[in-house]
């Protein structure tokens, strides 16, 4: 199997587009709150059921993000806050082997992650909706 050459001008490009895809999807979050502005995507299972899938919230809590706002995002969607710092590590990882070859250490991109992300959502997606009742 040949190895891919890093450096070469479509993958310098493709990093590139998606840093620049990311770097826009952030500045509209940072500007345009999803709570009020009416372009963004609405959740069907919430509009249908009232339940919150594990999702719901998640452009919410990157706008709280966006913001510093750490505590609230939390609040919004403690998934996506939790899972973060392993998403741009993964995202900083595959775009340094495409402009590099070099591979950096990835324990989460082995397949017993994948399952405990699955399990992990399953899980986040029911406790969201079960009601907690604090103090009784």
């Amino acid at each position: 199997m040949k190895t891919p050459q890093a450096h070469s001008p479509w993958r310098i490009g493709a990093v590139a587009a998606a840093a620049m895809a990311v770097t826009a999807g952030v500045t509209v979050l940072f500007f345009f709150d999803p709570a009020t502005a009416g372009f963004y995507p609405v959740c069907t299972l919430h509009e249908v059921t009232g339940l919150q899938c594990p999702g719901c919230g998640g452009l919410r809590a990157a706008h709280q993000l966006s913001h510093g706002h750490l505590a609230a995002a939390w609040r919004l969607n403690a998934l996506l806050v939790a899972l973060l710092p392993v998403a741009l590590w993964l995202g900083l990882r595959e775009a340094v082997r495409a402009l590099t070859g070099r591979e950096w250490p990835g324990i989460v991109t082995r397949p017993v992650f994948g399952w405990l992300l699955a399990g992990a959502l399953v899980l986040f997606g029911i406790l969201r909706n079960v009601p907690f009742h604090p103090g009784r």
